[in-house]
């Protein structure tokens, strides 16, 4: 179930598409705002490093900022243009020195609600089932438990059907389950 959205969050959601569009200088201000600790987090899931994070939220800013028009259905787009920024970056890292951090390395600052359902020794365990899980499963459950976007977001985000992102929501917790059970029972 999708969290509730406060009619100031929706006010504020759909004056800044009117300032992304109108080319308003205060739409910087309110998409950092509305938008940056989220993004932070999400570009630090792929990226691994808090500075990169930080630097591909301000390349990510102003990419939005320049855009042409901007959808009603900000969010997803937004996540979209974040999603493929990093995966980029993720490329060229590769290309570097040829490894990432998994997510068990992420500081359980950054990683939202997600992390928080478990604690020390089974928050250890859930890092070690979450990097069993396939890297579609892994974005799907970030996207939802983590950016709280709804299933119709991440379709948008991933431009997969709906029924996809519910499949792969289904099978990535199923496995998360057993990892954690089978971890449980070492």
């Amino acid at each position: 179930m999708d969290a509730p959205k406060t009619t100031a969050d929706v006010d504020e959601s759909r004056q800044l598409v009117d300032l992304l569009n109108k080319k308003d200088e205060a739409c910087g201000t309110l998409l950092q705002k509305l938008h940056r600790e989220a993004l932070t987090r999400f570009c630090f899931g792929y990226l691994g490093l808090l500075e990169e994070a930080e630097d591909a939220v301000q390349e990510i800013f102003l990419k939005v900022v320049q855009a042409q028009s901007v959808p009603v259905h900000f969010r997803p787009w937004l996540y979209k243009i974040a999603r493929n920024h990093c995966l980029k970056c993720v490329q060229r890292k590769r290309g570097r020195d040829g490894h990432l951090k998994q997510p068990s390395q992420i500081p359980e600052v950054m990683t939202g609600q997600l992390t928080r359902l478990v604690n020390n020794e089974a928050q250890a365990h859930m890092a070690e089932a979450f990097a069993a899980l396939s890297d579609d499963q892994r974005e799907a459950l970030r996207l939802r438990y983590v950016e709280n976007l709804s299933r119709g977001e991440i379709a948008e985000v991933l431009d997969i059907t709906e029924s996809l992102v519910k499949s792969r929501l289904f099978e990535g917790l199923k496995t998360l389950r057993e990892e954690a059970a089978r971890l449980e029972s070492r």
